[in-house]
């Protein structure tokens, strides 16, 4: 039952499989590798929290405990003048606690959201994609086996282009602290960048390209990706015209300090409802808003972010990270989640600083915070994809995330996660909400 679950492997939004190295053969049938492999439990516990009230789309109040278990595996292969293809295969079962409802910073990164239509929970194609890259000197680099990379050696300045069903998050907003549910912080808002409201279907994939500009010590990445026909949809909008997500990103590495600075932009166009347009078309009535009523082909969303990073010791094991975002929030949260303002800091422990070279200590907070426009229309009883407690007294939602990872041998990893959170949807009136979970991850 386990290798057949490790043939399966991989989550919702995993963007870094730790495979083997580079001098570590990957099994290989007519040139396809397997590049790695993932079994990923989690199992949280949500604790009762003061609610005089709640609506649709509350967190639930009353407690809950939910088991979700993510499979996925990893395959990649070389065709020959700098291209090579890649094909990755999941399957996600069980549920998140409170329905995966009622947060912007949602607790468990494995989940996937209901969308416009029943997604199931069989096995399906999550990404598949080709990648060129192409020298621009003679510095060499060697990459070592990985999830989406085969090992292999590639110039030090370079250009890569790929495109294909991949996740854009595989490519920007990257954090060597703070980027994957699988071995990081579980919470949405602390391996990514909550206010960038990225292209993507229900599932976190869409279709694109992207080109990248590869140096030591600067990195210049832009892409274009299909956005879904509606908020949290299943489908992707064909008028590629009026239904984009557009993102740039420059990095700089510092060579002396290990410092790693990200800047990133985006602007999406889509089918989206107008939170102020909502609110006046129900202000007569008194009745509760429906952004989605008012939605218009061809609305804009942008926004920016920052991305630091930070070694610190134990050869960058021990170190640093921050995000901030912000979104202009006029229009409806469409792909990701309603957040419109984000700050996350943190900082990873190596285990090494107490013998245990494995392990890892994870401590972080979050604060995220909704525009005047998003937040009026959650105060009048809206609904978004996410939230609506049929009122608000807003407060900006805090997360305090701290995890443990015990490695046992170079297969498995096991340990606790603590979440705890002020103003649940961003509301003063509920909460504060704690999450306790418990994480297996084995791996090829």
């Amino acid at each position: 039952m386990l290798a057949a679950g490790l043939a399966l492997a991989a989550g919702a939004r995993d963007v870094r499989a730790q495979g083997a190295g580079p001098n570590v053969s990957a099994p290989s049938l007519l040139g396809i590798q397997l590049l790695g492999a993932q079994l990923n439990i989690i199992s949280q516990y949500l604790a009762p929290f003061d609610s005089p009230y709640a609506g649709t789309n509350s967190l639930v109040a009353t407690g809950d405990l939910k088991t979700s278990h993510a499979y996925g595996a990893y395959l990649g292969a070389r065709l020959g003048a700098g291209f090579s293809a890649y094909v990755d295969l999941e399957m996600i079962r069980g549920e998140g606690v409170g329905h995966v409802l009622g947060l912007g910073g949602l607790t468990n990164g494995d989940v996937i959201r209901q969308g416009s239509a029943d997604l199931g929970s069989g096995p399906y194609i999550a990404r598949i994609f080709l990648k060129y890259t192409t020298g621009i000197g003679a510095e060499r680099d060697t990459l070592a086996r990985a999830q989406d990379q085969v090992a292999e050696i590639v110039p030090s300045r370079r250009l890569e282009v790929v495109a294909g069903l991949l996740a854009v998050t595989d490519l920007f907003d990257q954090n060597r602290y703070a980027n994957t549910t699988r071995h990081q912080f579980m919470n949405w808002g602390l391996f990514q960048n909550t206010a960038w409201d990225f292209a993507a279907d229900t599932r976190g994939y869409s279709n694109g390209v992207a080109v990248s500009l590869i140096s030591p010590q600067w990195t210049m990445r832009g892409g274009v990706f299909q956005m879904p026909t509606r908020a949290n949809g299943n489908e992707f909008d064909s008028k590629l015209g009026e239904a984009f997500g557009v993102q740039g990103e420059v990095q700089w590495t510092s060579r002396a300090s290990g410092t790693v600075l990200r800047g990133l932009a985006f602007l999406n166009s889509a089918r989206m409802g107008n939170y102020d347009a909502a609110l006046a078309a129900t202000r007569p009535s008194n009745a509760p808003p429906d952004v989605t009523a008012n939605d218009r082909p061809g609305r804009r969303k942008y926004g920016v972010g920052l991305n630091i990073e930070q070694p610190l010791a134990d050869s960058g094991e021990t170190g640093l990270f921050a995000r901030i975002g912000w979104s202009d929030g006029r229009n409806e949260s469409f792909a990701f989640t309603e957040v419109d303002r984000h700050v996350s800091v943190g900082v990873q422990v190596s285990g090494a600083r107490w013998g245990r070279d494995g392990d890892r200590l994870g401590i972080a907070a979050v604060d995220h915070g909704l525009s005047h426009e998003h937040r009026d229309y959650l105060a009048a009883g809206g609904l978004g994809f996410l939230l609506g407690d049929g009122k608000l007294t807003y407060g900006d939602e805090r997360i305090f995330e701290a995890y443990y990872r015990f490695r046992l041998g170079s297969a498995v990893e096991v340990g606790p996660d603590l979440q705890l959170i002020e103003n649940p949807g961003y509301n003063q009136d509920r909460g504060p909400a704690a999450v306790l979970s418990l994480r297996l991850n084995l791996r090829y």
